[in-house]
């Protein structure tokens, strides 16, 4: 259930801004990229006719319509959107207080449940090395992860990729085949020593 909030300040605001893109039918989409990571960011972007998904939730507002990303919904929850005045014009403001939680089960993507993995189980353990594992993208089953921070340039980040990381995300996501690795190791200008 969609619970998002946009004031009647924010869609006129939003109105008046779909009106300057001169296309009929142009409504707003809004969806949280990364969510339930603590890299999570809620978006609105402009939704040409077609452009959205067919699984969105369609909201339909006085001047126009709005988009919601189905997978986003639940880290919308008790979302605001709000326009505030003032001597410069004014400012859009986005509040999504959950983007960010953990709100994951079985019936997640694959892509959230990785994500929750990495952020609340993985990334624990390597920050005491100052390193950082986050998934880059999934390729045909496999994810494909991107260490940082100190992992980037160690020598024992072949090892740690395939005896914890890929252990771990394997026991937990039993359809996953298996992880890669798309950092570049030979750039040791940050590496932990």
């Amino acid at each position: 259930m969609l619970n998002v909030t946009i004031t009647e300040s924010a869609q006129k605001y939003l109105a008046g801004l779909l009106e300057k893109q001169n296309c009929e039918g142009i409504g707003i989409r809004m969806f949280v990229s990364d969510p339930g990571t603590p890299k999570a960011e809620t978006c609105i972007a402009y939704s040409r006719p077609g452009e959205h998904n067919e699984e969105d939730m369609v909201v339909e507002y006085d001047a126009f319509s709005a988009y919601f990303e189905q997978r986003s919904i639940a880290f919308l929850d008790e979302a605001k959107v709000d326009f505030a005045e003032d001597k410069f014009g004014g400012q859009l403001t986005i509040r999504a207080p959950n983007s960010r939680l953990p709100n994951v089960n079985d019936d997640s993507p694959i892509e959230d449940r990785i994500n929750y993995l990495l952020y609340n189980e993985i990334n624990p353990g390597l920050a005491s090395h100052g390193g950082v594992v986050s998934l880059s993208e999934m390729d045909e089953g496999f994810a494909v992860l991107e260490f940082g921070g100190g992992c980037q340039g160690c020598s024992a980040v072949s090892m740690t990729l395939k005896e914890g990381v890929e252990k771990t995300l394997m026991e937990k996501i039993p359809e996953l085949k298996g992880v890669r690795d798309v950092t570049d190791h030979t750039d040791t200008s940050n590496a932990y020593m």
